[in-house]
This record gives C-alpha cells, structure tokens and sequence, in this order.
C-alpha cells in the first residue's frame, strides 16, 4: 500500500488558502454601480456645461440607481477638471463633462498639457451640439455686426469682449473675428461662461461670443443683443440673427459640443453601463425636449464613433490654431 507524501497535503492547502481570498473577492464584489458617481464639470456653476450636466444628472441617477454628484472645478480653460477625471481611479465613478475646448482644442493650444484626450480619457459619447453666437450689451453703439467692426476700427482695443476661458472655443471665435474683420478688441478671460455673462448684462463688459444655451434667455428678454451666429447656416431658435458670414465677416464658424468621458482603462462593461445611462438619458422625451428648447441639438454616438470624432476634431482644430496663431505656452 502507497503512503502519501506528508508534503503533499500541506502544499495543497497552501494553494486553496492563497486562492480563497481571490474567490471571496469575486463573489462579494458588487455590481456596478455599488456607490455614488462624480461628473465633474470644468467650469463654473451656472453656465452651459453646469446646465448641461444639471440637466441629464438626475435622470442618469434613476438609470444607474446611484447619486450623482456634480462638482464645479473650473480654472484653466478646463485643464484643472480634466486632470482631475484623467489621474482618477480608472473605475467608472469619476466623470467628465467636456466641450471641444476641453477634448480637443487645449490638446493644440498647449504644449505641455498635463493630459491627453486620446491616451488619458475614455470617450462616452457626447450629449449636445450647440451654435455660439455674438452678443453685446444693448448700451453699446452697436447694432449689427458690421457697426460693431466699424466701431472697433475707430477705437482700437477699447471694446471688451469676455470668454470663458483663454484658448477656448469663444476665445477663439474672437481671435478668428479679429482676424477676419482686421481689428484689435480686449480679451478678458473668465472662469466659465456664467460669470462673462452676468458682467455683459451688467454692462461691465462689452459682449462675447457665447454658446445659445445659456444666453438664449437674456437675448429673448433684450437684455443683451444678438448680432450674429458663428455657424454656417442661420440657427432655427434665432432666425432672424443672421450668420457671421451674411454679417460681413466671414471664417467665424464654431459649432461647440458637450460630451462625457471617463478615465482611460476603465472596464469595458462599466463603460458600457456609463454609455448606455447617458444615451437612454439625453433621449428621455423630457430631456430631450429641454435640450432642444434651449437652443441646442441632442446627438449620441457610441464610444468607437465619438473616438474617431475627437480625433478628427483634434486635428481639425489643430489646423485651425495655427493659422489663427493662438498659443498658450
């Protein structure tokens, strides 16, 4: 009769002790998502990325059947929040609400961005497309596009017009103006659109160029004054403002998007979870309706499709950039 070596059984029980934790492990992870999620928004409360994202949170929250927390870290043309989601666990918790400043544009304005879209982010898809149009406050002698260029000829840098953010998307459609129209107004840079806004009703600031969403209300209440939109057709909201280009200025187009992505590695079926919740979302009749009401355009894509389009977009803007020479480093 064979006798079993007294080493054996040790050693077995050595292994079933070292894989048991694993198996534990597995069996008592929790589905995602098994705690609250953070969107974060890389521009101040109150403006069109804030809405935005105010806008689909609680129906994402139903969807998921966790709270979503939204939290406002504007600063630097969005670079703070973006860093923020890209050095963020890659787990699916943390959230981006970008615009094409943040996903693409700052990936050619600067050269030592501390991340990168493609490499440091995963893409959801986005929510929205919107039109950015050109406002000033209704004090200025200014009643159309041209007289706001006759104007600016005549007083060279005295006419201020805000952004939310040096090198963003409406920095750059007023570097582009100036360009085209051949002549000098002051930046002033803000930390989100919100802020820009409240000074040009105020009358602090002269105008901006500002994405429909959140100005759509004070032009509708002559607050402020539309003169033009910066897309190559007329937007159905406000068709009576004519294009940039019927204004007598022409390449001056900006079409801004608002999308959501995560950290890059996140698990493909947590990213799945995450794409779906945002698409059945922003195509909740309500949602929807909300979003068209207020000026812009609902689009989706899956995440392979909203990748191509930032990479496209990247290089498109990069493009772009050089020939209006802006460069932030």
């Amino acid at each position: 009769m064979r006798t079993k070596s007294p080493g054996i059984i040790p050693a077995a029980l050595a292994v079933l002790s070292m894989l048991a934790p694993a198996a534990a492990f597995s069996q008592s992870a929790a589905p995602f998502p098994s705690k609250p999620l953070r969107i974060v928004v890389p521009f101040a409360a109150g403006g069109p990325a804030d809405i935005t994202t105010r806008t689909i949170a609680p129906r994402m929250t139903e969807l998921l059947g966790q709270t979503i927390v939204v939290d406002n870290r504007a600063g630097a043309t969005g670079i703070i929040g973006a860093e923020i989601v890209a050095k963020s666990p890659p787990d699916g918790y943390t959230l981006l609400l970008a615009t094409a400043s943040v996903a693409a544009i700052n990936m050619v304005t600067y050269s030592k961005l501390p991340y990168n879209t493609l490499r440091d982010l995963q893409p959801l898809t986005p929510i929205m497309t919107t039109a950015t149009m050109l406002i000033v406050h209704p004090s200025l002698p200014a009643k159309s596009l041209k007289e706001l260029v006759a104007l600016a000829k005549t007083r060279p840098g005295e006419i201020s017009m805000g952004s939310a953010g040096t090198g963003g998307t409406l920095h750059l459609c007023l570097e582009m103006l100036m360009k085209s129209a051949n002549v000098q107004m002051t930046h002033v840079p803000y930390k989100g659109a919100a802020p820009a806004i409240t000074d040009v009703v105020g009358g602090q600031l002269n105008g901006m160029f500002v994405d429909l969403p959140v100005v759509a209300p004070y032009v509708k209440a002559g607050r402020v004054r539309a003169l033009a939109v910066a897309t190559p057709k007329r937007s159905p909201y406000f068709p009576d403002v004519p294009t940039t280009s019927e204004a007598g200025v022409p390449n001056v187009e900006m079409l801004n998007y608002y999308a959501l992505l995560t950290t890059a590695w996140t698990p493909h079926d947590v990213v799945s979870k995450l794409h779906d919740a945002v698409v059945k979302a922003v195509n909740t009749p309500a949602i929807h309706e909300k979003l068209v009401a207020a000026g812009s355009d609902p689009l989706t894509m899956t995440p392979a499709e909203f990748t191509r389009f930032l990479r496209a977009d990247i290089e498109k803007w990069g493009k772009l950039v050089k020939e209006v020479g802006v460069k932030m480093d």
